[in-house]
This record gives structure tokens, C-alpha cells and sequence, in this order.
């Protein structure tokens, strides 16, 4: 890898937002960005800086690890990270299911 892959960032920001069902109105509010900024980042017309993507990742309730997972050689610490995240979230009888899910998974 010789530089970041910003499209690859912007895209991955874009259906994090989707599938949360949040508006880019939403994101660009708790990112103290105007909304424009987010369409131009989703949309790869400008580089994320740094603090607005720790600004964006926490509205979206993510990590900057996980958004830049594809950018590390080992990036399955990035998805377990993220998926111990939402893990904590859950209740007890949730977790027992998804253990149940993983363990027919594999």
C-alpha cells in the first residue's frame, strides 16, 4: 500500500451512515461540519481530515479503526474490535444467540 485509499474511506463512511439510518444532516450537526462537507467526503470529492473523522466515527457511534480497517495489512483486529463493541450493546439473551449463530457458523 503506498497511500491511503480515501474512496474506499468515503464509501465506507456513506453506507455506515445509511445503515444506520441517519441523515447526513445528522452526521454533519454532531461532526460540527456543514452538510455539504459530508456529501463532498461520502462522495470522495475532498480528503477527510483526521479530526473530522474522529468527529464523524463518533457520530456514528464507530471506530476510526474500523473505517480505516482496509488500509492495515492485518485488518481483522479492527473487526473484532468493532464487533466486541456492538457485543457490549447487547443484553444477556442476545449474546447467547449470536454465540449460538457463531458456533453453527463455524
Amino acid at each position: 500500500m503506498d497511500t491511503v485509499d480515501f474512496k474506499r474511506i468515503s464509501k465506507k463512511l456513506k453506507e455506515l451512515r445509511i445503515s444506520k439510518g441517519l441523515t447526513q444532516e445528522y452526521v454533519a450537526n454532531m461532526a460540527d461540519v456543514n452538510t455539504s462537507h459530508i456529501s463532498n467526503i461520502e462522495n470522495n470529492r475532498v480528503k477527510v481530515s483526521l479530526n473530522t473523522l474522529v468527529q464523524i466515527c463518533n457520530a456514528l457511534d464507530t471506530t476510526v479503526d474500523y473505517v480505516l480497517s482496509d488500509e492495515y495489512l492485518n485488518s481483522s483486529s479492527a473487526l473484532d474490535q468493532n464487533i466486541l463493541n456492538e457485543l457490549q450493546k447487547c443484553n444477556k439473551d442476545t449474546k447467547e444467540r449470536i454465540l449460538k449463530i457463531i458456533q453453527i457458523l463455524q
